[in-house]
């Protein structure tokens, strides 16, 4: 069988997926009132707000459950907090950077993606956006993080359903779709680097800083080439707290829980189902209908995506067989 805490896992990523997915139409929606800079910059910044009362009650908790320790510091990263001197000190700014990191790469990855989408199609966007389930094994394998064929299968399989999904029957390169490859290789590389270091910072804390940087340096940019209006952000006030409040600060952070277990190419396949649920809020919510060929693309993912689990219970009954315990 497979084991619960890979169970508990792949759905916290489908519910990732799932939030991601229907925060589309938000996305969408909210551009209409403010520029893309801008946007993020409100939705990134409530997202980390949203987070702050989280961190305080697990302060106090953690405080509760220490003792004689309740007035020290909370730590920034979990797993050294009670490791002293020097080393101690080195590994908590290495967490300090390795979040501030994962910022900038997200603001990258969050601009591109805003600014693809004004220049391209919706559905474009979408496919190529999610052409990182394939980068994410490809630059993985260059990093030591490489993928068995079954997850290259699954990858595969879900790119192809993506095109589907996402691409009519013709397809014409535009000026926005290089800046959503670009996006792309952003998001790819962001995946990675939550694997590297999810495992060794508190997950929500982690959330909560890399919004905050990826809201400031959004903001910054704002000021110098779109008009900053506060009558504009409260008009687009549903779609910004939607975009926020859940796609920023739940879903990013139900990602770093998640990627503390998950191999980071299961992790994007999974991920990567937020177009088939786009297609799903857009169905549901804006009354689109869904075509033959965009079914046969839904189909195309999931099935990438039980390949994928597949391997992954195969591989899990094998190390509990050789005594190794279960694990990716």
């Amino acid at each position: 069988m497979i084991d619960t805490r890979t169970l508990r896992t792949d759905s916290l990523l489908l519910l990732t997926a799932a939030i991601w997915g229907f925060a589309f139409v938000a996305q969408r929606a909210g551009m209409g009132y403010v520029g893309p800079f801008l946007y993020n910059a409100v939705r990134f910044a409530l997202g980390a707000l949203s987070l702050i009362p989280l961190i305080v009650i697990r302060r106090r908790l953690l405080s509760k459950s220490s003792g004689r320790r309740a007035q020290s510091p909370p730590a920034v990263v979990a797993p050294i907090a009670a490791q002293e001197g020097g080393s101690g000190r080195l590994k908590r700014l290495a967490g300090v950077g390795g979040m501030t990191l994962a910022g900038v790469i997200l603001f990258a990855a969050s601009s591109l993606q805003q600014v693809g989408i004004v220049t391209t199609s919706a559905g474009k966007a979408g496919f190529i956006t999610g052409l990182y389930v394939v980068l994410v094994p490809l630059i993985g394998g260059f990093i030591g993080r490489g993928s068995d064929a079954g997850r290259w299968i699954g990858a595969v399989l879900a790119t192809a359903g993506l095109y589907f999904l996402s691409v009519g029957e013709s397809f014409t390169i535009a000026p926005g779709d290089v800046l959503l490859l670009l996006c792309a290789l952003f998001f790819a590389a962001h995946v990675l680097l939550i694997d590297r270091i999810s495992r060794s910072i508190d997950p929500i804390l982690m959330s909560a800083v890399q919004s905050g940087v990826t809201a400031l340096l959004s903001f910054v940019v704002a000021l110098f080439v779109e008009p900053v209006s506060a009558s504009a952000v409260v008009s687009a006030w549903g779609p910004i707290a939607y975009g926020g409040i859940m796609s920023v600060g739940v879903a990013y952070s139900l990602q770093i829980v998640a990627q503390q277990r998950a191999h980071p190419t299961h992790a994007a396949i999974l991920l990567s189902l937020e177009g088939t649920f786009a297609a799903v809020g857009g169905y549901l919510i804006l009354g689109e209908v869904l075509s033959a060929r965009a079914i046969g693309g839904c189909a195309l993912m999931l099935a990438g995506m039980l390949v994928a689990q597949l391997s992954a219970i195969r591989r899990d009954r094998q190390t509990a067989g050789a005594g190794g315990g279960v694990g990716r």
